[in-house]
């Protein structure tokens, strides 16, 4: 493990605090307190906003457990980070992989030194579409790889795509519950507003086109230009994939309102149990859509468990948003150094597979260990079958069923239980009292003494 963290590939130890703070800067933006201060220089608008956005409990979470990180020696009784979407579960392999390949970190500097091709190096390009192939449309679906434009991490791809499809004050419809993170991916730069799309936990927290329909001509009424619909499959928090009959109502829904469709699929390779994942771009290859209008994304972070490296990739159909992407990627462009490795490492296509495969093993038995360890507490889960979270409830323990009564829940399982649980209302749910359960960042006994924490929820 150590020569990966000496390569910068992971984040720092959680325990070290000065290296946390530089690490969850990004994660955990100031509260803005300083704009409110007189100066000779002013600010932007802009910059103001993002300042401005660290209010969340999904980023205030962070900010408690920064200031007091729990340690099972020097700090038992610190605050547990279950609000973190990563894994750790087989970092061995990787680090196996690593040992017998030395040669995958020495690359000529003539090859890494020189100003690339801000999409992406060609080679990797190619690299990365045989991967996708794999992972997205296993084997039975083509990438091209000049439809690819490589960024610094799935975020940034959705940052372009924003960029590339609205204009500032536009709308994209989200299926709800969604990823806290996508307000800040097209908002902070692009000032794209989201409108939730809402489902029901009667019906698995699945979209509905009567749902679709609703958001559209709600914001229609009130002036509002869709420009998109932004859907994550599999889900993130709920851990649900999308199925072909969802999938194509979103095509035809989209197609009908002359809107696009952004599909963030950074899950795909994580998806460990029944039903299988269906890509979007399989979807579209069964019927007549307007392929210039569907986007997609991807990138390693999630389904290799490298966030450090910031590898993504938006690909599409649309040469227009290629073209601006390709620009654009001088400001998220991927290091050369990471392109080589990465193209070295993904080269190895038996050793990805064998790799997908028992990371799919892992996830799915540390899943099913804590939904059944939370039953045990009296706590059910939202049905999942990827990511690397429970959608659990904790309805139960509501002073009334609003979002007030689950932001006093929240603060009582944050500064008092010590469980950074991302709340329902960071992620736009209808309902309130469900929270996101991170499992795959932790070992089993720091999840035990969480789940036991739990407990103290019904003092």
């Amino acid at each position: 493990m150590k020569i990966f963290r000496d390569l910068g590939f992971f984040p720092p130890n959680q325990t070290t605090s000065k290296a946390m703070e530089t690490y969850s800067d990004e994660l955990a933006p100031s509260s803005g307190s300083i704009i409110k201060k007189k100066s000779a220089s002013s600010i932007s608008k802009r910059c103001s906003s993002v300042l401005d956005g660290g209010d969340s409990p999904y980023y205030l979470g962070w900010k408690e457990f920064q200031r007091n990180p729990y340690d099972p020696v020097f700090n038992p009784g610190g605050c547990i980070q279950l609000g973190l979407a990563e894994s750790k579960l087989s970092l061995d392999l990787l680090e196996q992989w690593l040992d017998s390949h030395p040669e995958a970190t020495r690359f000529p500097v003539d090859e890494i030194a020189v100003y690339p091709d801000y999409a992406g190096l060609a080679s990797f390009r190619k690299v990365f579409a045989s991967f996708m192939e794999e992972v997205l449309g296993g084997g039975q679906v083509a990438f091209d790889p000049d439809n690819i434009v490589m960024t610094a991490g799935a975020t940034a791809a959705i940052d372009v795509l924003s960029f590339c499809l609205a204009q500032a004050g536009d709308v994209f419809l989200v299926p709800a519950p969604y990823y806290p993170g996508f307000t800040r991916d097209s908002r902070w730069r692009s000032d794209v507003e989201l409108t939730p799309v809402e489902s029901s936990s009667a019906n698995g927290f699945n979209v509905t086109p009567a749902s679709l329909k609703a958001a559209f001509h709600q914001c229609a009424k009130l002036g509002k230009k869709v420009r998109a619909l932004l859907v994550a499959s599999p889900s993130n928090p709920v851990g649900n994939s999308l199925q072909a009959d969802t999938l194509k109502q979103m095509l035809e829904f989209t197609k009908s309102e002359g809107i696009h469709l952004i599909c963030d699929e950074v899950y795909a390779g994580s998806t460990f149990d029944d039903p299988e994942f269906v890509s979007i771009a399989k979807i579209m290859e069964s019927g007549d859509y307007d392929r210039a209008s569907v986007h997609m994304v991807y990138g390693i972070s999630k389904d290799l468990g490298l966030p450090g490296l910031r590898v993504g990739a938006l690909y599409s159909w649309n040469k227009q948003v290629l073209s601006t992407a390709a620009r654009l990627g001088r400001f998220c462009s991927v290091s050369t150094q990471t392109q080589c490795f990465v193209s070295a490492f993904l080269s190895d296509k038996e050793f990805v597979r064998d790799y997908l495969r028992e990371n799919k093993k892992r996830l799915k038995a540390r899943r099913d260990w804590v939904v059944e360890m939370l039953r045990n507490t009296g706590t059910g889960c939202a049905k999942g079958n990827a990511g690397f979270y429970c959608w659990i409830d904790l309805s139960r323990f509501l002073k009334a069923p609003t979002e007030e009564a689950e932001t006093e829940l929240w603060k009582k399982v944050v500064y008092e239980v010590g469980l950074n649980l991302t709340p329902g209302s960071a992620c736009h749910s209808p309902e309130p009292g469900w929270f996101r359960f991170c499992f795959a960042n932790q070992d089993e006994d720091t999840l035990e003494v969480a789940i036991r924490r739990l407990e103290d929820l019904r003092a």
